[in-house]
């Protein structure tokens, strides 16, 4: 952590062909800035996958503003792979700790975490993980004891459903959602609160949301990466170049939408290309999702939009339903969206599934579920 040495590159040691593709696209072995420490790659959301360009003093300053937070250095469970920017954190928070990480299984069984929380021993405990990681161990009561006795669980990689908090609630699992991404050195908003040297502006409003309050999120300060090792400009709605996320020197423009509320907390709404245009209004789905989630019926849900030859696009979604629950029918949702949120994001279209589509560290898959239900 002392920034000196050849730069790394963490590929997937379980999948060759990902692993090929990214030494190949982010140029392995290649000349790179001296003060690089990693080149991390991204969530590939987008599409292609890039890389981000961290110095040592990001990874440093992200994993000390954390143990500050959390409330001091301690031990962690590594429950993610060490590949992705939340994996790679636990390692350097141990490694600047002088301590040494627990590793579960890739595959991560919840059965397992009983025994990995007891192996951390004694002091300040942490696990970093993912929603469905947290949604899985709270379905088995000794995983669901095991992170109650830890002294956080991060949870980053997308939003939470709100049934899944409540739950970690009930059962004294202290949670801090967070958010961020590889551009920032992993999470640098822990509960819509920067962490120490991590500046939060909104730029932009979005125009005729059915939010009027969803401005485009812009994050600020040390842990900013350097910019991409393989830059890919892409177009925006009108055909015009995207700006370059890093053009304002130690900012990231991000592709997600948010607010900040009196007490200066920030609220992420959602990413600009999951937007749905409908009926001359753009809809933000995790907002949607965020009211259907209170539903009694609803155990999961994701909110898409596909073509509609009336509206531009019509709002659909899928239903994971709890346990005996009968499946409420279109009205019954529109007028449920209907108590919270505009009319226009109540949904037009709903399809029932045992369980939706995810990649990656669990990050939901929009893209797909619109390709499997378009007309």
């Amino acid at each position: 952590m002392a920034g000196r040495g050849s730069a790394i590159l963490p590929v997937p040691a379980d999948d060759e062909r990902q692993s090929l593709l990214l030494t190949s696209t982010l140029r392995a072995g290649e000349e790179i800035d001296d003060d690089i420490a990693v080149v991390i790659s991204t969530s590939g959301t987008t599409g292609r996958p890039k890389g981000a360009m961290l110095t040592a003093r990001a990874l440093r300053a992200s994993a000390e503003s954390t143990h500050a937070r959390l409330g001091g250095n301690g031990r962690w469970l590594l429950a993610l792979p060490a590949h992705h920017i939340a994996g790679l954190q636990v390692l350097v928070r141990s490694a600047l700790a002088g301590t040494a990480p627990v590793s579960l299984s890739p595959s991560f069984d919840p059965s397992d975490l009983p025994s990995a929380v007891a192996a951390l021993g004694s002091g300040r405990r942490y696990a970093s993980l993912v929603a469905v990681q947290l949604d899985k161990s709270l379905r088995d009561p000794a995983a669901a004891a095991a992170l109650a006795d830890l002294d956080a669980v991060l949870i980053g990689g997308g939003p939470m459903p709100a049934g899944v908090a409540e739950r970690a609630r009930a059962a004294g699992v202290n949670v801090v959602r967070t958010y961020g991404m590889s551009e920032t050195a992993g999470g640098c908003v822990y509960d819509g609160i920067p962490l120490d040297g991590v500046k939060v502006r909104l730029a932009g409003v979005a125009p005729a949301t059915t939010s009027n309050t969803a401005e485009r999120i812009v994050l600020g300060g040390v842990t900013v990466a350097n910019g991409y090792r393989n830059p890919v400009r892409t177009r925006g709605a009108h055909g015009s170049a995207d700006p370059d996320p890093f053009a304002e020197p130690g900012w990231f423009r991000t592709d997600d939408l948010g607010a900040v509320d009196d007490s200066g907390v920030l609220r992420v709404l959602g990413r600009v290309d999951d937007a749905v245009s409908t009926g001359g209004l753009t809809v933000l789905p995790q907002l949607v999702e965020s009211a259907l989630a209170g539903h009694p019926a609803i155990a999961d849900c994701a909110v898409f939009g596909v073509p509609d030859q009336r509206l531009g696009q019509r709002v659909v979604t899928a239903l994971v339903l709890a346990p005996g629950a009968v499946a409420p029918d279109v009205a019954e949702l529109r007028a449920w969206v209907a108590q919270t949120l505009d009319a226009t994001a109540a949904p037009r279209e709903v399809h029932i599934v045992d369980e939706l589509p995810r990649r990656g560290i669990g990050k939901l898959d929009r893209r797909l579920l619109a390709e499997r239900y378009s007309d």
